[in-house]
């Protein structure tokens, strides 16, 4: 079963870490990322810019409206995503809580693929 880890943080908080410390985070991410492509679990993900460059679309009254940022506001962002092959959702959780930006006071949202939509 395909499962969607949803990576989110405050940007302001990642940021506000001193350089040293997101480099340490963002080389164990890169091991991590590694190890999950080697065990097979890895099918695809990435890491987003940042919150300033989206843009939201709405439909309102039958026409489509832009915004520049996010949908919604919010504490954390999303930052990136992965989606990974498990058994289960416990093998998903576990692979979720290596997830080396939690340690900073980032979350990950661990979904399940609809198996009827998956591409």
């Amino acid at each position: 079963m395909q499962y969607m880890l949803m990576c989110c943080i405050d940007e302001a908080l990642w940021n506000g870490l001193p350089d040293a410390e997101r480099d340490a985070v963002m080389t164990d991410y890169h091991a991590l990322i590694q190890e999950m492509v080697t065990s097979g679990h890895y099918r695809g993900g990435a890491r987003l810019q940042t919150v300033a460059s989206a843009t939201t679309l709405r439909e309102q009254n039958g026409n489509t409206v832009m915004l520049d940022g996010p949908f919604a506001e919010s504490r954390e962002q999303l930052g990136g995503f992965h989606v990974v092959e498990c058994r289960d959702l416990d093998e998903a959780l576990a692979l979720a809580r290596r997830i080396p930006p939690l340690r900073v006071g980032g979350s990950v949202e661990v979904r399940p693929v609809d198996p009827a939509y998956r591409l």
